[in-house]
């Protein structure tokens, strides 16, 4: 357990204006990891290993992308007991985002908005930050890392960034997750249409198969979808994943739905929506996705975790694993024992 109550924590940082909360909280983390005050936040990983997509996760909750944009903080992150950490989005080049503010905080309903649009420092500072983590995968954690397209590229050359960003993290990742669902680059989503995402997924497979013979490894590549999805589109995708060759599929990214928060302070601001009120939507296309996959195709859900039932819920669902993020902003690192030790109990 964690020598410092996060309750305390989060009264200074909810002090803070989102982001330099957050900047400030991953500068901590990137000092303390692998040296004695990591014991501030660590905690023993509960062991409930488990086989997805080839991979033995040491149990079945994980960090999603998003909150480690950089991959600074992998060993202090994965302290946290994690499973498996997702860093990223990456893009090929170093992009400073959408203009501040761009994060807010929705207390009433343990929700945030961004926009911060793939804020990142590019591909080569994020590679070496990759090669310098050491501890979690030396204790068999799983690591997922996370690409997409800058923001200044066409969306009708988007196949181009996402093969120069699968050349790069693949030989240092155990998974590559392909984001087409940030609601903060302009016409990224409309990847997720037939079409567009039958070409950008055949390229990537191609390319795919050129990596693992030149590398002698095969590395499992999942996609990431929005919550914002009707059934006819999610069967689509369902389908063009599976003729594609992908492993895997996270549920969900953040939405653009403000039904949920109408009203409250900040509500109307341009972004994502995560936290509480992505839950049912999330756990919605999970449903519909293992109903058009198959009950063997990897699934991770994420969307509204905020304690071990909620993770449960995601399993009866359908998901092999789970993801958290905002929940963790809003419960500290607690959460992350609290779900893998519900999730052990309650597996399928």
């Amino acid at each position: 357990m964690s020598i410092v109550p996060y309750a305390l924590a989060r009264s200074f940082l909810f002090g803070l204006d989102p982001e330099r909360a957050h900047e400030l909280t991953l500068d901590a983390i990137a000092r303390g990891q692998n040296t004695p005050l990591q014991c501030l936040w660590a905690q023993t990983r509960v062991d409930d290993p488990v086989t997805v997509a080839g991979l033995r996760f040491p149990n079945r909750i994980g960090l999603a992308a998003g909150l480690d944009k950089n991959g600074r903080c992998i060993d202090g992150l994965g302290a946290m007991g994690f499973g498996f950490i997702e860093v990223g989005t990456v893009t090929p080049l170093g992009q400073p985002g959408n203009p501040r503010p761009r994060m807010f905080r929705l207390p009433e309903r343990q929700a945030l908005i961004n926009r911060l649009g793939f804020n990142n420092e590019g591909l080569a500072a994020f590679i070496a930050n990759v090669q310098r983590a050491r501890s979690f995968r030396a204790a068999g954690g799983i690591l997922g890392l996370n690409i997409g397209k800058n923001a200044a590229t066409p969306i009708e050359d988007a196949t181009s960034d996402y093969l120069k960003a699968l050349d790069g993290v693949y030989p240092h990742a155990d998974y590559v997750t392909v984001n087409i669902s940030s609601p903060n680059t302009k016409n990224l989503r409309a990847l997720q249409s037939d079409a567009a995402l039958d070409a950008l997924l055949g390229a990537l497979q191609a390319r795919r198969v050129q990596l693992s013979a030149q590398l002698g490894r095969q590395v499992p590549m999942f996609v990431k979808i929005a919550p914002d999805l009707d059934e006819d589109q999610v069967s689509v995708i369902a389908a063009t994943l599976q003729a594609n060759g992908i492993d895997g599929v996270i549920a969900t990214n953040t939405t653009i739905s403000r039904e949920a928060v109408q009203g409250l302070p900040h509500a109307d601001e341009a972004g994502g929506l995560s936290g509480r009120p992505v839950f049912e939507a999330s756990n919605r296309v999970i449903r519909l996705l293992r109903a058009a996959l198959g009950s063997q195709y990897p699934i991770i859900g994420v969307g509204g975790v905020m304690g071990g039932e909620d993770a449960r819920a995601k399993l009866a669902a359908g998901a092999d694993l789970v993801q958290v993020y905002t929940g963790l902003i809003y419960q500290g690192p607690a959460l992350v024992s609290d779900c893998a030790r519900a999730m052990a109990r309650g597996a399928r």
